[in-house]
């Protein structure tokens, strides 16, 4: 048996989005918030965390299956999950459409997944503290022309998100 992968369902940013992204990063910092800010590289909006898995052939197949029209993504609200920030996305239909695909598609093959509530966010900061009363949220859109399966692994003491698959 082939040894798991930590997977993920996920949307990779615009460099033009992460650009933003970081700006309000270092704002937050600016503004005395601590904790672990993610770093560019990894920002993405998540739709399906699949976790510990040795089903990526099966998953792929899945993920094929799917139909589904770009469409544009905008950045929203910050908000906040216990100590973890996150800017909020809109996607209209196509957000909330294609995240109910990715979990059909995924449930319909048998493929376990993180079945939580699918609130469409990018976490930039784990264990946040302080106020971030004074940063507004960044504003700016893209066009979500692929879906991405990543996989998620420690390398040198950092986390690296890599992609293995896409539609």
């Amino acid at each position: 048996m082939r040894l798991g992968m930590r997977l993920f369902v996920a949307i990779r940013l615009s460099e033009e989005l992460r650009k933003e992204l970081t700006g309000t990063m270092h704002e937050l910092k600016k503004a005395g918030v601590r904790g672990s800010y993610t770093p560019t590289d990894n920002l993405h909006l998540t739709l399906a965390f699949i976790g510990e898995t040795s089903q990526l052939d099966e998953i792929k197949a899945a993920l094929s299956e799917i139909n589904w029209k770009p469409f544009r993504l905008s950045l929203s609200e910050m908000g906040s999950f216990g100590d973890l920030l996150w800017i909020g996305a809109k996607g209209n239909q196509g957000l909330s459409g294609i995240a109910r695909s990715i979990r059909e598609a995924l449930d319909g093959a048998g493929i376990a997944y993180d079945q939580k509530k699918f609130v469409p966010h990018i976490t930039i900061i784990r264990k946040a503290s302080g106020s971030r009363k004074t940063v507004k949220p960044p504003k700016n859109e893209m066009m979500v022309k692929s879906i991405s399966l990543m996989k998620s692994e420690m390398k040198d003491g950092k986390r690296v998100y890599t992609e293995v698959f896409c539609i």
